[in-house]
């Protein structure tokens, strides 16, 4: 589930907003000699309030860290980096809303966002007419690098998207693949929330279970913000499944969860990275114990390369989930700073800067904090890397960590 010369940064949070403002032309060419630094701003969009907010207050705290540590460390020369989010509540049109808002300000040179995919379709079009880079750390639906026909014949529709999160079609594959080999399971109940990415996964999900010998034993579908689920849980009940698989988000599937297991179907609750938040169990509380999550990645507590940033986040104060996006956000936003330091030189920012920009992106190769970080043709990930976690003790608990290769 996704800017620059003088910068300003907003940062929302949870008990309040803080804009800092900074005056200043985008280029007063006096930069190097007055010991002024241009500020240059780099955007988030995320759900920060209502639903999703906590994997999306944990997208902007991934960022706000990468910036914190490009400033501390002068990493890009002349400039100061600052962060702008703002708050799309996980709906498309307000996605929309907001890459117009970062486009018109010339100051952002680039955006990490959104979380979902689909607000990500009603993004990617305003960034590209701008030419500004856009890098997902979380949309998985493959169309979004790969064209609508990419089953058939994959085709790049936007040169200025990116993301750092594997696609939907290695995570299907890989949690089907999961569920017939290590879990054993035969019949398969399958519910999505209608959204293009909880639709395309539960989609991708079933093929791979069906090719894998199971059988689909029903299927139906929510609304986002649905809260009662009595009806689905008799339909569940009534078909004999040994699975649930959920396409979609933590806030439906915490409550399906408790209210399929306090109805007496004593069975998992299988999803993808939409459901991998800490919020999942709290919410569900000991109904939740033995579900399961794919997530992209390796899990980050469990990374050398991310000890810093899991310190820093703790002792930020920063609200959210750092660990179901935070890591690939960092690199995300490191991967727009490193670009920005190939292009601004001494804090002066050329004309065209962001084309240049989105140049600089298409090239980038690091070991990012959650892994290697470079693209590949697409501007998908090239780091394949997956992992099944389930529900043990009440936490997440990583179960089994690879590739899909189809």
């Amino acid at each position: 589930m996704r800017q620059r010369s003088l910068v300003i940064l907003t940062s929302v949070l949870t008990t309040g907003a803080l804009t800092l403002t900074a005056c200043g032309s985008r280029d007063d060419g006096g930069n190097k000699d007055s010991g002024k630094k241009t500020e240059i701003i780099i955007g988030v969009d995320a759900p920060l309030t209502g639903q999703n907010s906590a994997t999306g207050l944990g997208i902007q705290g991934g960022v706000q860290i990468a910036v914190d540590d490009a400033n501390k460390n002068n990493t890009v020369p002349g400039v100061t980096f600052k962060v702008q989010a703002l708050d799309d509540k996980a709906i498309p049109a307000s996605g929309q809303q907001n890459a117009t808002a970062l486009v018109g300000n010339d100051k952002v040179l680039g955006v990490v966002g959104p979380l979902n995919s689909g607000v990500a379709t009603q993004m990617q079009q305003v960034f590209a007419t701008a030419g500004l880079v856009e890098i997902s750390p979380s949309n998985t639906a493959p169309e979004l690098t790969q064209g609508k026909n990419w089953q058939t014949s994959k085709s790049r529709p936007f040169k200025t998207y990116f993301r750092t999160a594997t696609t939907d079609a290695l995570q299907g594959g890989f949690a089907a693949e999961y569920a017939t080999t290590t879990l054993k399971k035969k019949n398969v109940f399958v519910v999505d929330d209608k959204q293009t990415y909880g639709a395309g996964l539960a989609k991708l999900f079933k093929a791979g279970f069906t090719k894998g010998g199971g059988k689909v034993a029903g299927e139906d579908h929510v609304n986002t913000g649905d809260t009662d689920f009595s009806a689905l849980v008799t339909k569940i009940k009534n078909s004999k499944a040994d699975l649930v698989y959920y396409g979609g988000q933590y806030d439906e599937s915490e409550k399906l969860t408790k209210q399929l297991k306090d109805g007496g179907a004593k069975i998992p609750v299988f999803g993808g990275d939409g459901m991998f938040s800490d919020t999942y169990i709290q919410t569900a509380g000991k109904t939740s114990e033995g579900d399961l999550v794919t997530s992209v990645g390796q899990p980050v507590d469990s990374l050398a390369s991310a000890a810093d940033f899991i310190k820093k986040y703790k002792a930020s104060g920063l609200k959210g989930d750092y660990g179901t996006y935070g890591g690939y956000s960092y690199d995300a936003a490191t991967a727009i700073i490193k670009a920005i330091g190939n292009v601004v030189k001494d804090g002066k920012v050329p004309d065209g800067a962001r084309a240049k920009i989105v140049d600089e992106v298409q090239k980038t190769k690091f070991d990012g904090i959650a892994g290697p970080v470079s693209f590949d043709e697409f501007g998908d990930t090239t780091n394949k890397q997956l992992t099944v976690y389930q529900v043990v003790a009440g936490k997440w608990k990583a179960v089994k960590s690879g590739t899909f290769n189809g």
